[in-house]
Order: structure tokens, then C-alpha cells, then sequence
């Protein structure tokens, strides 16, 4: 290999042109650097392709050897297999997917600093453009594109606010919920929901969904966090870029106040998706619908218990009026039956006397006057005048003995008129015929 080195010579130097004498001098390279010039002269390769070449040897010589595979390797991308990628002409590199970019499409935000530095190495092995260049017989400036585009991304990828800027950006990592309405599983289909959303969490996330068997509390704690959300969440890598130059102030005032709006319209806007999507979750959760059933019966019960001392009176009290009723009832029915049978007694009684009047104002007659006939009158009035001086007590006894022969009738009357002459119930000359 010769290379042309300038030189400078003690020529001349003329009006009209500058002359410079031109020394060659012959360089070649020795030992392990001859053997790689060979065999790159030899085969037509650039020194990225002889790179990676020497790359896979010592990929084989480690495996031959059993040394460690790298366990990032089955994490990164094998190559960009979106075609569009190699479309994006680099000035709109921020249209381009920069995890896929990078190699990154699997791990993409939980990709760590070391992770992305080597999936950049790998990627500026296989699309450097020495490389496309001799795959392709020239690279044209869009092949070019995508290296640049590669570099780009490493470049906001290792910088942990830009990084930041564009996580918050990134639709192709977000989770989105289960359709309204279907059927699903509530942890399965929530748990990388809210996993997703807490990349932006200022706060370390301590909780989680849980599942049926989760505690009360650790539900309430989850649901507590999400209601309590503080996001770092930005939009600036939306902005529309601010001119560099400064010879129009005010114009780039204008986007940098543009921007702003437009940055703080999209916080709004994410935070009352994020509330709504909180309470969608909160909302289907079985298990608080399991707690508020349990609170509602809990009320109810309190409720029930509250109003029982309530109730046991009032059921006491109806029961006493109840029985008050009853008693009333039996009452005024013993004194109507006492009523009844009092004035049946009297009637019995007043019946008794009469008949046991008849019975001794009849004794007379149905003794044919004791053998006087010719005093029938007198026998008759004078019976009658004893019979009006009995009281209730003799009249019983008197009567009793009506039922005998003529002397034991006689006899009978005899003894009570004397008796009440002796009494001065009657006058003796009323009943002189007994005495």
C-alpha cells in the first residue's frame, strides 16, 4: 500500500498559481496487521465486514471452548424487520421507532444503560455503512438513514432525561385495558395495565393488583397508590422543534409558548385517562364488590340490631294491648254471662216464691179448709196475711211443708202464725184462726 504525502518544497511561489512538489513514500503493514490487510485485499472486504468476520471466529473459538453466551444476546432483535424503518430519511428521526432502531423491541423501557450500549454495538456492526456499502455497491444517502437514525436513538437512549422524554411518548409500550363489556379475566387482564402505567411513577411502586386472595387492606393500599398517583410523565419530545438560529426572537418565542400549551394540553389530558382508567378498574374489581355487599349486609344488620330493642317493645306493647283486649273482652263477657245469670237466679227466685205462695195460699183449698168449710173466707184471708209476712227464708220452709196431710199443713200454719204474732209481724187478730 503507498499513500501521497504533501510535502513542502522551497518552490517558487508564482502570481498566477502555487506550486507543491508531491514526495511518495511506500508503507506496509507487519505481523498480524499484514495477515488482516492480506486477506482483506484478497477478498474484497471493507473493515467493518473484516471486523465482523473476525467477530464470528471469536463467537466459534467461544463456543468451542464453552465460555458464557452473552444472556443479553436473547433479548436483543435480530435484525430490523420493519421494511418503513429504512424509509425514514434521518432529519425525521423522531418518527422512527428508536427501541427497534436499537435492537431493543423486546425490553424497549426496562432496558438497562449496559443493555443498550451493547445492543448499540451490535447494530453499528450490522448496519454501519462501510458495511451497506459493500453489500450494495454504494450506499445511496437513504440506506445511509438508518445508521444515522441508529445513532440518534443511542443518543437519547443514554441520556436519562431525553430517555425520559421519549418513554413518555412511546405508544407501542402501553398495555391497553379489556374491552368494556367482555369477558375476562380481572387480574390477568389489569395486572400489565397498571404494571405499564407505573413506569411513570415518581414513587417506587410498592403495590400490586394482587389477585382473589389479596387482603382488604392490600387492596384498599393499591387503590390508594393509583388514587394518589404523582406522574413525571412529559411531553416534550412532541415538540415542535424551536429554530436554531435567533434572528427572529419573537417567532421563537412563539413555538417555545407553543409547545408549552401543547405539553400541558396532553398532561391534562393523560392524567383524566389515567382517574378514569383507575376508576374503571376500581369499578369491575369482584373484590370490592365483595367488600361493599359485605359493608351493605354489615349496615343492614346494625340497622336490624339498632331498631330491635325498638321493636321488642312495640312487640311488647301490642302484646300487652293485646292481652288487655282479651281480658276486656272476658271480662265484660264473665259480667254479662254473671248479668244473665243473675237475672236468670232472679227470675228463678221470683219464680220459686210465687210458686211457693201458691203453694200455701192454695194449702187451704187443697185441704178442704182443714174441715171448717163454713169458714172458707176466713181460712183463706188469714193464710194470705201470713203468707204476705213471710220473708224469703220462711216462705222456703213453710212451703216445704205443704206437701203433708191436712193436720201437718195446719200444724205448720199454726206454728209460723204464732211465730210471727210473737214478732208482732202480724197482728194475732189477722191470724186467729191459727193461733
Amino acid at each position: 500500500m503507498s499513500f501521497q504525502l504533501p510535502a513542502v518544497s522551497d518552490d517558487t511561489v508564482k502570481v498566477s498559481n502555487l506550486k507543491l512538489s508531491i514526495h511518495k513514500r511506500k508503507i506496509e503493514p507487519i505481523g498480524e496487521h499484514f495477515i488482516h490487510h492480506s486477506q482483506r485485499a484478497i477478498r474484497n472486504h471493507t473493515f467493518s465486514e473484516y471486523d465482523e468476520i473476525l467477530a464470528e471466529k471469536q463467537r466459534k473459538y467461544d463456543a468451542a471452548n464453552s465460555k458464557a453466551v452473552d444472556p443479553d444476546e436473547a433479548l436483543f432483535d435480530e435484525k430490523i424487520e420493519d421494511e418503513s424503518m429504512f424509509s425514514i430519511e434521518a432529519r425525521h428521526w423522531k418518527s422512527a421507532d428508536l427501541y427497534m432502531a436499537m435492537g431493543l423491541s423486546k425490553l424497549r423501557y426496562k432496558a438497562t444503560s449496559e443493555q443498550i450500549i451493547k445492543a448499540h454495538r451490535r447494530q453499528v456492526l450490522m448496519y454501519h455503512p462501510d458495511k451497506t456499502s459493500a453489500a450494495t455497491n454504494g450506499a445511496s444517502l437513504k440506506q445511509d438513514s438508518i445508521f444515522k437514525i441508529i445513532q440518534k436513538a443511542f443518543e437519547v437512549l443514554t441520556n436519562d432525561n431525553k430517555r425520559k422524554q421519549y418513554d413518555s411518548c412511546d405508544p407501542k409500550t402501553d398495555v391497553l385495558p379489556p374491552k368494556q363489556g367482555s369477558k375476562y379475566d380481572f387480574y390477568e387482564a389489569w395486572g400489565p395495565v397498571f404494571d405499564s402505567e407505573a413506569r411513570f411513577s415518581k414513587k417506587p411502586y410498592n403495590v400490586s393488583l394482587g389477585d382473589a386472595s389479596s387482603s382488604k387492606e392490600d387492596v384498599e393500599k393499591f387503590y390508594a397508590f393509583w388514587n394518589r398517583f404523582d406522574s413525571w410523565r412529559t411531553f416534550e419530545f412532541l415538540d415542535e422543534d424551536v429554530p436554531d438560529d435567533s434572528s427572529n426572537r419573537d417567532h421563537k418565542r412563539y413555538i417555545e409558548k407553543k409547545n408549552k400549551a401543547a405539553r400541558d394540553k396532553k398532561k391534562t389530558l393523560d392524567n383524566t385517562r389515567l382517574a378514569k382508567l383507575v376508576e374503571r378498574a376500581f369499578s369491575e374489581d369482584p373484590r370490592i364488590r365483595a367488600y361493599k355487599e359485605e359493608e351493605k349486609k354489615a349496615k343492614e344488620q346494625k340497622k336490624w340490631e339498632a331498631g330491635a330493642a325498638a321493636r321488642a317493645a312495640e312487640e311488647a306493647k301490642a302484646k300487652a294491648e293485646e292481652e288487655a283486649k282479651k281480658a276486656a273482652e272476658e271480662e265484660t263477657k264473665k259480667a254479662a254471662d254473671s248479668k244473665a245469670n243473675s237475672k236468670k237466679a232472679k227470675e228463678a227466685a221470683k219464680s220459686a216464691k210465687k210458686k211457693n205462695k201458691r203453694a200455701i195460699r192454695g194449702s187451704g183449698k187443697d185441704q178442704a179448709f182443714f174441715g171448717d168449710a163454713d169458714k172458707e173466707a176466713v181460712i183463706e184471708e188469714q193464710i194470705g196475711n201470713i203468707v204476705d209476712a213471710l220473708n224469703d227464708e220462711q216462705l222456703v220452709a213453710v212451703a216445704a211443708k205443704m206437701t203433708g196431710d191436712a193436720a201437718s199443713v195446719k200444724a205448720a200454719l199454726q206454728e209460723i202464725a204464732k211465730t210471727l204474732a210473737a214478732d208482732k209481724t202480724v197482728a194475732e187478730a189477722s191470724v186467729s184462726y191459727f193461733l
